[in-house]
C-alpha cells in the first residue's frame, strides 16, 4: 500500500512525509478500523480507504503542523470505517433461495459458481454477485451500496482472489489471457 500511496505524490519531500505518516499510525489506524468494524478484511478495507483519503486531502494533511496530524488521521480513519459500516446497513443480500439467471449450455458450471461466490464474505460477495451475475459497473455498485468505487474495484480484486484460490485448490486451473 505504501508504494502504490508514494507513486502518488510528487516531490521527495511529500513522499519522506507521508512515509513517515504511514509508518507512525499505520498500525494505529488498522486498530481503530478493527476495533468499529470487528472483521479483519474490512478494516483492511478501511484503512486503505483512510490512505487514500488522506493521499485526496495532501495539500491540507502536509500543511498541518506534526503534533495535530494524529487527531487528523483518527479522524479519517474513524470515517471510512463508519462510511463501511453504513454501507453495510444499507445493503440487503439476495435470499439464500434466489436463482440467477444462466445460459443453459453451461449450466452445472454457473451453479457452481455461484455457490462459491455464495460462500464468500458477505461485503465481497454481495459486490461479486452485482458485478459478474447483475453485470453492473463498478459505478453503479458503488452508488447502490453508498461506498467508493475504489472499494469496489478492491473488493471485487479480492473476491476474484478468493474464489480463484478455492477453485486451484479443488484442481482447476487458472490462465490469463
Amino acid at each position: 500500500m505504501l508504494a502504490v500511496c508514494l507513486a502518488m505524490l510528487e516531490t521527495k519531500q511529500d513522499q519522506r512525509r507521508f512515509t513517515r505518516l504511514f509508518e507512525a499510525y499505520e498500525r494505529k489506524i488498522y486498530a481503530l478500523a478493527l476495533r468499529i468494524l470487528g472483521d479483519q478484511t474490512r478494516a483492511e478495507d478501511a484503512a486503505q480507504q483512510t490512505w487514500l483519503q488522506l493521499l485526496r486531502s495532501w495539500e491540507r494533511v502536509s500543511a498541518l503542523p506534526w503534533k495535530e496530524t494524529e487527531g487528523y488521521v483518527v479522524t479519517a480513519a474513524k470515517n471510512c470505517a463508519l462510511d463501511i459500516l453504513r454501507a453495510d446497513r444499507r445493503t440487503t443480500a439476495f435470499p439464500e433461495d434466489w436463482d440467477p439467471p444462466a445460459r443453459e449450455e453451461c449450466q452445472a458450471e454457473y451453479d457452481y459458481l455461484v455457490s462459491l461466490i455464495r460462500a464468500l464474505p458477505e461485503s465481497y460477495r454481495r459486490v461479486l454477485e452485482m458485478k459478474c451475475v447483475e453485470e453492473q459497473t463498478n459505478r453503479e455498485i458503488a452508488r447502490r451500496l453508498g461506498i467508493k468505487e475504489s472499494t469496489v474495484a478492491v473488493r471485487i480484486l479480492r473476491g476474484r482472489t478468493m474464489l480463484r484460490e478455492r477453485l486451484e485448490k479443488e484442481g482447476y486451473t487458472y490462465e490469463a489471457v
